[in-house]
């Protein structure tokens, strides 16, 4: 059984006609490093798992590259606002290492909700999930100094700076990579 299977069973048993469908419904791929799942003007048309590996979203403002989240082994990976409304997206999704990825398309998904009530469940529960992560997100932006975002991404995503460029983090933090490494470079 895949990881994709066994982790929605963590969220509610899933009858086996329901396992039958979503293994005949989703897509697994081994992808490499810096592939592309989407990039703007591309509308999202499929949402994924991350089996193994690391992604990165980010926007392109002003020639820069803003990083939204990174999402790793055990996340959904989806771009929110296109995939929804089914509208080009303005981000891109980026694989930051060679990844294992399960994915279904739009209309799979609604199928599969269509057919299968109990799924209803399970999608509003991953849904509630990234919501709040996303509002949580929002919040420390606005909230919180320079110093307690660096502390809040390392108490959640210890291995982040084995993981991925300094540039991206401080993108991601909010702040000029000279901030960041004055922040990691300041004693305990």
């Amino acid at each position: 059984m895949s990881s994709f299977i066994s982790f929605l069973n963590t969220l509610q048993p899933l009858s086996p006609a329901l396992t039958q469908a979503l293994l005949a419904s989703t897509t697994p791929e081994r992808l490499p490093a810096h592939h592309c799942l989407l990039q703007p003007g591309q509308v999202a048309r499929r949402v994924y798992f991350l089996e193994a590996g690391l992604v990165r979203g980010y926007t392109l403002l002003h020639g820069r590259e803003i990083s939204s989240w990174f999402m790793q082994a055990g996340d959904f990976v989806i771009s929110i606002l296109s995939f929804f409304t089914q509208q080009p997206s303005e981000e891109y999704l980026e694989l930051l290492e060679p990844s294992v990825v399960h994915s279904i398309t739009y209309d799979q998904l609604q199928r599969l909700y269509h057919d299968f009530p109990e799924f209803n469940f399970i999608g509003r529960r991953v849904l509630e999930k990234y919501y709040v992560l996303s509002e949580q997100r929002a919040q420390t932006l606005r909230s919180r100094t320079a110093a307690e975002r660096y502390e809040l991404l390392l108490r959640d995503f210890p291995t982040v700076f084995q993981r991925v460029a300094l540039h991206h983090i401080a993108s991601h933090l909010g702040m000029a990579p000279e901030t960041l490494s004055r922040l990691r470079n300041k004693p305990s």
